[in-house]
């Protein structure tokens, strides 16, 4: 419960984030300003120091924010399931059979027929040879 929630906190975070990001202005020049593209002051190498407005503010929090509940997050998955050997289960002892009752069986047990001895197998035997006169 507590992890969608702050799964959900961490959605609407990065929301706010995104938004503002996208909604500073730039300081403009870029990485062509460094190299001659522009006047070569010490504002243009090293960014012109700005007095925090709102969007900046915003900014650090919700990245902070969102670093903290990614953090918070992997720790709470990390942790739902303890890692098991699998030697722990090879040595496990097997369950002691049920004691098996006629009555209850699903498949009724039948004694064999009876059955008598095979007569022994008739052997042929050629009939004896007749002289001839």
């Amino acid at each position: 419960m507590l992890y969608k929630i702050l799964l959900v906190l961490l959605v609407i975070d990065s929301f706010v984030l995104l938004a503002a990001v996208l909604m500073q202005a730039g300081q403009g020049g870029g990485l062509a300003a460094t190299f001659g593209g522009s006047s070569s002051s010490a504002d243009t190498i090293f960014g012109s120091r700005q007095a925090g407005n709102l969007l900046t503010k915003a900014s650090w929090w919700s990245g902070g924010l969102f670093l903290a509940l990614a953090f918070v997050l992997s720790l709470a998955s990390s942790r739902s399931s303890t890692p098991q050997s699998v030697l722990d289960n090879a040595f496990q002892t097997p369950p002691a059979p049920a004691a098996a009752t006629t009555t209850n069986s699903a498949v009724p047990l039948q004694t064999a027929p009876a059955t008598t001895q095979p007569a022994a197998p008739a052997t042929k035997t050629p009939p004896p040879a007749q002289k001839k006169p």
